[in-house]
């Protein structure tokens, strides 16, 4: 499914795989020292990689397992939603990606982006013929964002509930103040500065008895 369609086959940049396993594994952890605690029983815990890939198909195999369509490579687009998951570059050359996942959403974006025919338009009324139209109604928002500068067009979204991310280098990311926060440093025996980023990515603390 990776990669764009007149591409060849991408593999993910990340070992996601690996860490969905890892997950995978702690779950099965956490549910054997529940049933420790319970039964004072041990267990055995096994996962692998392959299961782990096919448990995160989620939406994609639902499609194949209930209506038989077998998903193709569709870049960042979703299959059964549009626009979402599409990426437009704004005038001053910042890439954003949205995420209307409702018609709400949708009607939300092209009123704040002064876009009223993008709503009227029979081809694009419903999810459903958004969807078979993805090409046309992609072609017509590329105009519409190419209008605005990005955080100008950003803020506009955000502040209509529309769901819309800046497409970031590693750079851009690690400025923000969440980036920073997950940054691990620790000093090595040789004077070097070792930098990593935080694998565990919760907070959690104990909740007051008097509650």
């Amino acid at each position: 499914m990776c990669g764009d369609p007149d591409g060849p086959p991408a593999k993910m940049p990340v070992a996601l795989i690996d860490v969905l396993a890892a997950h995978q594994l702690k779950e099965g952890i956490l549910l054997a020292l529940m049933e420790r605690e319970r039964s004072g029983r041990g267990a055995y815990v096994e996962t692998s990689l392959l299961e782990s890939a096919i448990a995160s198909l989620a939406n994609q195999a639902s499609n194949w397992l209930m209506n038989g369509i077998n998903p193709g490579r569709m870049g960042a687009a979703h299959p059964n939603i549009a626009p979402y998951g599409s990426i437009f570059r704004c005038a001053d050359g910042g890439q954003l990606v949205i995420a209307a996942g409702t018609e709400a959403q949708y009607r939300a974006m092209c009123r704040v982006l002064e876009a009223p025919d993008l709503i009227e338009a029979d081809r694009f009324r419903t999810n459903a013929l958004r969807v078979r139209h993805r090409a046309e109604l992609e072609d017509a928002l590329a105009g519409v964002f190419a209008r605005y500068p990005s955080e100008e067009c950003r803020q506009r979204l955000e502040s209509a509930g529309v769901p819309v991310g800046r497409i970031r280098t590693m750079e851009g990311v690690f400025e923000t103040s969440a980036g920073r926060a997950m940054v691990l440093e620790e000093d090595l025996p040789d004077g070097t500065l070792a930098r990593a980023v935080r694998s565990v990515a919760f907070r959690w603390g104990s909740i007051p008895t008097d509650r």
